[in-house]
């Protein structure tokens, strides 16, 4: 029931702005106010029904005849909430009249389709509650009346004969097992699935070696319905314990006693999830126990005591490994062996998409075995590949082990994961573009202290921890995802689902459409501009262009909230039309070279990156945006330029946090812009491009800054002179926790916080350092380490005057604590 999973998220969602709205009393929750409110409490009565059903087959297949109209009663609703919010907005500075005509038609019809959207709402809860009285499901009691399950399964049944691929996997954890001389020890293997997490272990447990060494064996498969009682008495049953009489209070003392005195492996595998305290308490430690936990998810592995290093992650097939496989699964009665090269031509192009998935090769190598003797079978089978492999007919396997990561998302993770959806087959994706879509469709919303960009990178992070988005770079310092992909099947996946969500429309071989009603769109060289025409309701519009793309037709996407051009190959002139995009937020462009005035209208915006755009200066009037969070390729104009925003301009920025500025031989900072920065009480990371400017003014004008209060990372990049700006110290910056130098002739570093005469003996609190392409930069690594103590990572590159670092400085290199 992944589909109505999604649509609870849009439900949550809804509620979490209706309620917002409500909370804050904006203008038009006063002339909607009763409407709203009778809204939220249907949508929170129709999110408790659909968690119900979602357990109940039956329930399950009549919510999925309702779910259409539910969907377009809630993305309707959606567009009344993102209209009403826009005209709020933007009355304040008297875009939009009050009591002109247009003002009271606005209020008539939005209240008018606010009363038909709750009355077909009703209707809907009307029949669904006549069918909410079905008669509930009968559960088997254990003692004390629990409800538990005995599993009946052991590794042997299902004892996995091929173990292609899987050689150096078994070599890696046996030895991990026999050489460790602990009294507990935990081993992960964590993967996505059908990766063959299970068979390593099946493989590891039923090994001759394993058996004979260990005094008992326990196979416990955990699953998603995790209860401890039921873990309990799988236990005990394998112990040879008749525990069907045993009270639950007294099942955890039994397994304890039987264990005692013997040595043994325990696998518990599919973990979702993990009751921590009674995990703590599950084990005796008097003889040597091994427990192998085998998971989706990395964070439960962590947090169940696996050490990093005990962790063993499978990786997919190569060409070979998968072939090998496939021909053991398809080839049955010639025991392996393919019968033709034409055969093996079409298997191996079956292959590729299948992108070194056991589970998938296997499920594949099944289809294709009883049409051994039929080529034209195989083109059929590899021409509907994705209809075989990713739909759920016949109950496919893979299907259902993906859908099952899908399913064990949280609500606020759903909706994100579809987002990649709108990215072609093994397409390299920008973590910063993914997360910033993500904060523009308002699938996150910052919270306390963080960001909402903050919190979008820690929601890509748990993605990646849970197997279902592969990390191709990452930042060393702190692990921030710089870019990732998706396997294609977990692509295959996305895709129906955000087609049965409507959220965008695909044609058979998995390319993206734009219809009227699509919420989301990945624009390429091959699609017509003109069809953004009749998209009201897009949301977010990425392009990815090998060719020019015109503009003129983006100002009928008046609820577009993110807009990205950084895929657009050649140069982009915005259109003045820009302007009635009054609910964009995110604005990412590249090679624009002229940005129109009209961009500082667009009151919404909370991130606005032109770092990649040759601009000469920005528009006046960018104090105009207080809402924007991010800024990246602002640039310092001149006094004489009148058309230029000016570094002052920056003080009606109260909420950024991120700045990314540059400063050159014609740029200007006045004597009442000295303190600008040190007035944005929020900003935490700051950029400064210095262009390789070698006229002594511009480090004077550097020099006369005040660094922000709260500063946590700072990079300064093409700085020709051999000091440092006078601000970069521990007295101004006490809070620095990264430092990045880059590209410059800097040679005196003063990092002694005994050169800092009121520092109060405080030291440096850098946990990241970057020196890069310093080769005039003297600085002894002893005494760096000295002053700074809680330094744990620093990337070097071509500092070729650093003495006594570890490693060559002609190289790049990666320092890590207590690992150099």
């Amino acid at each position: 029931m992944a589909a109505s999973k999604a649509t609870e998220a849009m439900i949550g969602t809804l509620i979490e702005k209706v309620f917002s709205a409500l909370l804050t009393q904006a203008q038009y929750t006063l002339d909607f106010k009763d409407q709203l409110e009778a809204m939220k409490t249907k949508l929170e009565l129709m999110t408790a029904f659909i968690s119900c059903t979602d357990k109940q087959k039956t329930r399950g297949e009549f919510m999925q005849k309702i779910l259409p109209n539910l969907r377009k009663i809630i993305y309707e609703a959606d567009d009344i909430m993102t209209d009403c919010q826009i005209r709020d907005e933007y009355r304040k500075d008297g875009f939009c009249h009050r009591f002109s005509l247009r003002d009271f038609f606005f209020i008539y019809q939005t209240g008018k389709d606010l009363k038909h959207i709750n009355s077909r709402i009703e209707k809907m809860e009307s029949s669904l509650g006549v069918y909410g009285r079905a008669e509930q499901p009968i559960i088997q009691q254990g003692p004390n009346n629990s409800s538990y399950q005995i599993f009946k399964y052991s590794p042997e049944d299902h004892e996995p004969s091929e173990i292609i691929g899987l050689e150096k996997d078994l070599e890696k954890i046996k030895g991990w097992i026999l050489s460790s001389n602990e009294k507990l020890q935990q081993i992960g293997i964590v993967g996505m699935g059908g990766l063959g997490k299970t068979t390593i272990a099946q493989k590891i447990f039923n090994d001759r070696e394993m058996v004979a060494y260990f005094e008992k064996r326990i196979w416990v498969p955990v699953s998603q319905n995790f209860s401890e009682e039921r873990v309990m008495r799988a236990m005990l049953k394998q112990l040879g314990e008749d525990e069907s009489g045993i009270e639950e209070s007294h099942l955890l003392h039994k397994i304890q006693q039987r264990l005692s005195d013997k040595t043994c492996l325990i696998v518990m595998d599919d973990v979702w999830r993990m009751n921590l305290d009674w995990w703590k308490n599950l084990y005796p430690t008097e003889k040597r126990c091994f427990v192998i936990i085998t998971s989706r998810n990395e964070t439960v592995v962590n947090s169940m005591g696996v050490d990093e290093s005990r962790i063993h992650r499978p990786k997919i097939l190569n060409e070979e490994e998968s072939w090998s496989l496939l021909c053991k699964h398809a080839f049955l009665t010639s025991k392996g062996k393919c019968p033709n090269k034409e055969f093996e031509k079409k298997g191996r192009e079956i292959l590729k998409k299948c992108g070194g998935l056991p589970l998938a090769i296997k499920t594949i190598g099944g289809l294709l075995a009883p049409k051994v003797h039929s080529l034209s079978e195989w083109n059929k089978i590899n021409d509907d590949f994705h209809v075989y492999l990713t739909t759920e007919r016949e109950n496919n396997s893979v299907v259902a082990s993906l859908r099952l990561s899908y399913d064990e998302l949280p609500t606020h993770l759903k909706q994100c994961l579809l987002c990649f959806s709108v990215y072609p087959d093994d397409f390299e994706i920008s973590g910063e573009q993914m997360v910033h879509w993500w904060v523009g469709e308002g699938l996150i919303r910052g919270r306390d202290n963080w960001t909402a960009t903050e919190l979008g990178f820690d929601y890509l992070s748990e993605l990646v921890s849970r197997c279902l988005v592969e990390v191709v770079h990452r930042r060393g310092y702190d692990g921030r995802v710089y870019s990732c992909k998706m396997h294609d099947l977990v692509r295959d996946m996305t895709i129906q689902i955000a087609k049965d969500e409507a959220f965008c429309s695909f044609d058979e071989q998995g390319r993206q459409k734009l219809t009227q009603d699509s919420r989301w769109f990945g624009f390429t060289s091959d699609m017509d501009p003109k069809s953004l025409k009749k998209s009201s309701r897009l949301r977010a519009l990425i392009l990815q262009s090998s060719t020019p793309v015109s503009l003129w037709n983006i100002s009928s996407l008046k609820r577009l909230a993110c807009l990205n051009l950084s895929g657009v190959a050649g140069n982009i002139e915005l259109p003045s039309s820009i302007q009635k995009l009054r609910n964009l937020q995110i604005l990412v462009l590249r090679r624009c070279t002229k940005l129109h005035p009209s961009i500082t209208s667009l009151k919404k915006l909370i991130i606005l990156d032109l770092g990649s755009c040759p601009l000469q200066y920005l528009p006046h009037g960018l104090e105009k945006l207080i809402y924007l969070q991010e800024l990246s390729g602002f640039r310092v104009a001149s006094q004489s330029n009148t058309q230029g925003c000016r570094l002052n301009a920056l003080l009606g920025l109260k909420q950024l946090r991120v700045l990314r500025m540059s400063i050159n031989n014609e740029s200007e900072i006045s004597e009442d812009e000295w303190n600008v920065l040190s007035q944005l009480k929020k900003l935490k990371i700051l950029a400064i491009d210095a262009e390789d400017c070698k006229e002594k003014h511009v480090s004077q004008m550097l020099d006369r800054l005040l660094p922000p209060p709260s500063l946590q990372e700072l990079y300064l990049r093409r700085y020709r002179h051999e000091i440092l700006p006078k601000w970069i110290n521990l007295k101004h910056l006490s809070s620095l926790q990264y430092l990045c130098l880059e590209d410059g002739d800097i040679s005196n570093f003063e990092i002694s916080s005994e050169s800092d005469q009121d520092s109060n003996g405080t030291t440096w609190v850098l946990e990241g350092l970057c020196l890069k392409f310093m080769p005039n930069l003297i600085l002894d690594w002893n005494v760096l380490l000295k002053d700074m103590p809680i330094l744990r990572y620093a990337e070097v590159s071509r500092c070729f005057n650093l003495k006594n670092f570890p490693y060559p400085s002609d190289k790049p290199a990666v320092w890590k604590k207590n690992q150099d």
